[in-house]
């Protein structure tokens, strides 16, 4: 046991078939480094990390009525869920979001008129309610926008006229249009809340730079900065003084709040 393994939480990656990624979906990812396009720093605490490449995930999943057999279980660098590679009967293959519990060699397949088994792509008007869902569109044809993150799922609580009601993973019920595509399942990687890093290396090949805290500046470089010895800040904040509790962030009257039945710490928006 070394100082940077004694408190380390890692993940045994035990459904990962293969380290090998498939060539054809492979794209460039270029680091900025925090700097902007005159070279001029516009973000602190990025630069470095280890070197990637961008995996071509199908969100839409718009090859419809054509089986896809599961060919692996992968890692992929850019997102805490981990990715299934898919080869369709006619030979073409693309990468999904795996949800718990898809094996290799398993079937799937998207469309309307397909059964609502794990890793099975169909409009919520389709899905049985109680279902748990993941990868769900905004709009319909869009492809998957939300419930991505690893081990997250939403439940299709209600179905009315050309809605559907979703309980979100936050705890709100909100109202999406029923022809949107959802992919049924909890996505991987569950315990990926559980990981703790162990060391500040860790973050470097992440490509996190290190952070210096408000409360340890000066007054002229934060609003938490200054004082005798180990003063707290008060209120915390940003380097601008935007406050970082209870601060409402969300545009008033925008055009969703409609759609939103419960907000997440349970009151009511619409009448």
């Amino acid at each position: 046991m070394t100082a940077g393994t004694r408190w380390r939480i890692g993940n045994a990656y035990a459904e990962i078939t293969t380290d090998k990624p498939e060539k054809s979906l492979l794209e460039p990812v270029k680091k900025s480094g925090g700097r902007n396009f005159q070279g001029r720093r516009s973000m602190r605490s990025i630069g470095g990390g280890h070197k990637k490449h961008y995996r071509i995930i199908d969100f839409k999943r718009n090859k419809h009525e054509i089986e896809a057999t599961v060919v692996s279980i992968e890692y992929d660098p850019n997102r805490t869920a981990f990715i299934a590679l898919l080869q369709y009967a006619d030979g073409e293959k693309r990468y999904i979001l795996a949800p718990q519990g898809l094996q290799v060699g398993g079937k799937v397949i998207a469309g309307d008129n397909v059964a609502p088994e794990i890793g099975n792509a169909l409009q919520m008007k389709h899905i049985p309610l109680g279902t748990v869902i993941h990868n769900v569109e905004l709009q319909p044809g869009q492809g998957g926008k939300m419930i991505r993150s690893a081990g997250t799922s939403a439940q299709l609580a209600n179905k009315e006229e050309k809605y559907a009601v979703l309980k979100m993973p936050s705890g709100e019920l909100r109202k999406l249009l029923i022809n949107c595509y959802a992919t049924v399942g909890v996505v991987s990687n569950s315990d990926h809340n559980l990981e703790t890093a162990g060391k500040a290396g860790v973050n470097r090949w992440k490509g996190i730079r290190p952070r210096t805290r408000g409360v340890a500046m000066n007054p002229v470089d934060h609003p938490m900065g200054g004082g005798e010895g180990k003063a707290s800040g008060g209120q915390p904040r940003s380097r601008n003084g935007q406050y970082s509790r209870g601060l409402k962030t969300r545009t008033r009257g925008k055009g969703s709040d409609k759609l939103i039945i419960q907000r997440r710490d349970g009151k009511k928006l619409t009448k």
